[in-house]
């Protein structure tokens, strides 16, 4: 018997931090299959390259906020109503790294939590109004291996990405009976824009297979999101083949 698989072309995304890294790469490759896709970032610069550089066959369409304050998700959602008249699929992925809580201002820290874990929540809470409303959806969360490995200087990234786990996998049970699948992908080290190290320094991990490219954990998430109506991927660990702090 085939396997029925959720194609995605017409299908309505809010891809959040779709301007750098992982979520660029994830714009370009979902605008590919044909999806109807809103994202945002909080450089109009980033956001116009994005946009750009995706091309593909379905309808892009972007904003700047900030995924850090109601506001900015209160944007966000009007947008989404506007643009693409309601939301399909979530995909949430704006982040952003973060030192070690002693040589962070409080500030910043908080900032941190604001983007990662909260912004995520707020997301996740207006996504699942409208995919309720009308019958089912899926909440895809980029989370880390961050929650598992707790390295060494990542005190407050772990936290905000243990957070999005815990969240995640609960949730999951309490929509179950809402036709809403929720699911987290944890990558390992990946070449992007949060790495501290130079672009040189991460094209040798890359070559050494010690960190993988932003397009591997893309189509991750596209393999996640085109399962049938009755796969739901709860956790999809991915790293390099040495991934150092494993």
């Amino acid at each position: 018997m085939a396997i029925e698989h959720t194609s995605l072309a017409g299908k309505r995304i809010l891809l959040t931090g779709g301007t750098t890294g992982i979520g660029r790469a994830t714009l370009a490759l979902l605008a590919g299959q044909g999806a109807r896709i809103l994202t945002f970032g909080r450089n109009q610069h980033a956001l116009d390259q994005a946009l750009e550089s995706a091309g593909g066959g379905g309808d892009l369409f972007g904003i700047t906020a900030d995924a850090a304050t109601k506001e900015g998700i209160e944007a966000v959602f009007q947008a989404v109503d506007e643009k693409l008249g309601g939301v399909d699929m979530l995909v949430a992925c704006a982040a952003l790294g973060a030192d070690p809580l002693d040589e962070m201002a409080d500030e910043d820290w908080r900032y941190v939590v604001q983007t990662n874990l909260v912004g995520y929540l707020a997301s996740a809470k207006a996504a699942m109004t409208r995919m309720e409303a009308q019958g089912g959806g899926h909440l895809l969360f980029v989370g880390s291996i961050s929650t598992e490995i707790k390295a060494e200087g990542e005190s407050v990234y772990s936290a905000t990405k243990a957070g999005v786990q815990a969240f995640a996998e609960t949730l999951r049970k309490e929509v179950a009976d809402k036709n809403i699948k929720v699911s987290v992908i944890q990558p390992g080290s990946v070449d992007t824009d949060m790495q501290e190290c130079s672009p040189e320094e991460k094209q040798e991990a890359v070559a050494k297979q010690e960190m993988l490219q932003a397009e591997e954990i893309a189509e991750a998430i596209l393999f996640v999101l085109s399962r049938s109506s009755a796969c739901d991927v709860v956790n999809l660990r991915i790293e390099p083949r040495v991934q150092k702090t494993s």
